[in-house]
């Protein structure tokens, strides 16, 4: 059994008790130095958050103060990881209605928690990014289904995104 960290032992003085199953939990510091090392770190800080979200019963803002509390990262990595986590939790009905219309077959709340909150992520980021290009966003997600996931996950994450990717494509286009 590892230590708490002050974080840790903070919220559970309160508490609170973190839902991350193991897959999600943090356990290094970012990976990489680039500005690719930086994103990703913080996607994957964001994707922590949305599942905590998704699957606890906290609020917004006490997810983001909880999982600050536990996690340490860069300034650049937080401020993008709030950036996706708030565009997410803003946009999810939106998001939700677009993932539905993509995942054939699949109910969102049959899919798995993790794959979900990767979807939420990726779409967002399709909307409301346009810096970012989307075969970047989709390979990025695939990545990160890989690690928080399997591999099947990412082949259903890919399929989802590609075809969500080709009606924003579609819509540009006569739009």
């Amino acid at each position: 059994m590892r230590a708490r960290t002050g974080g840790e032992a903070a919220l559970a003085g309160a508490g609170i008790r973190l839902v991350l199953p193991p897959a999600l939990q943090q356990n290094e510091g970012p990976r990489g130095k680039g500005k690719m090392g930086l994103r990703r770190n913080a996607r994957e800080c964001a994707l922590q958050m949305l599942y905590q979200l998704d699957i606890g019963r906290q609020s917004v803002n006490e997810v983001v103060s909880s999982y600050w509390l536990v996690n340490d990262a860069p300034p650049r990595v937080r401020e993008f990881a709030e950036h996706l986590f708030s565009g997410c939790t803003s946009r999810v009905k939106e998001i939700d209605r677009m993932v539905q219309r993509h995942a054939k077959h699949w109910r969102l709340g049959r899919m798995a928690a993790v794959d979900r909150n990767i979807l939420r992520l990726a779409v967002f980021e399709l909307l409301s990014d346009a810096k970012t290009p989307a075969t970047v966003v989709i390979n990025e997600a695939l990545e990160i289904a890989k690690k928080f996931s399997t591999h099947e996950s990412a082949q259903f994450v890919n399929g989802v995104l590609d075809s969500v990717k080709e009606e924003l494509l579609a819509s540009e286009a006569t739009g």
